[in-house]
Parts: C-alpha cells; sequence; structure tokens
C-alpha cells in the first residue's frame, strides 16, 4: 500500500483540490463545524452553502475535518484509528 503524506498547513489546499476531495458530495462533510475556527467566526452552520464552506476553508485550513485520507479512491474525512484499521484490513 502506498502512503503519500500532504501537510496542507504548508500546502493549504486549492479550490480544485476541495472539490476532488468531496466528489460530489456536500462540503459540510469536509467542514470542521466543532474547530475553535469556526465557533470564533460567530456564523451559522445550517445558513452556509457550500461555496460559503469552500471559500471558508480555502482562507482556514484548521477549518477541514482532519484527517484526510483517501483509499482506493474513496475519501474518508475525520476518520479515526478504528475505521482506518478496518478500511486497509
Amino acid at each position: 500500500m502506498e502512503i503519500n503524506e500532504c501537510d496542507f498547513f504548508k500546502s493549504p489546499f486549492n479550490q480544485s483540490d476541495i472539490e476532488e476531495l468531496l466528489q460530489g458530495k456536500p462540503a459540510s462533510e469536509m467542514f470542521n463545524f466543532r474547530s475553535p475556527s469556526f465557533k470564533q467566526l460567530g456564523l451559522e452552520r445550517d445558513k452556509l452553502s457550500d461555496k460559503e464552506l469552500i471559500a471558508l476553508m480555502l482562507k482556514e485550513p484548521r477549518l477541514v475535518r482532519r484527517p484526510v485520507v483517501r483509499i482506493d479512491g474513496k475519501v474518508y474525512f475525520s476518520a479515526d484509528k478504528s475505521v482506518l484499521e478496518n478500511l486497509i484490513r
């Protein structure tokens, strides 16, 4: 199994990266609503469009749910250790 690691704080995602990772899913699946950075913004979660969520993630990488893992073409956001262990078996 090939593993590629990317620190998106050093090399932030661009819009096309995010759209590719989302694979047509809503941006809310990739967005970290629990982040202190989001709470500081004082925005209402339910009123943000996908376009707005992507713009926020582009501006502040801490708003991306981590880790972002791609296995066999499928992308997982915020997968915990047990989920990842099951995926690679």
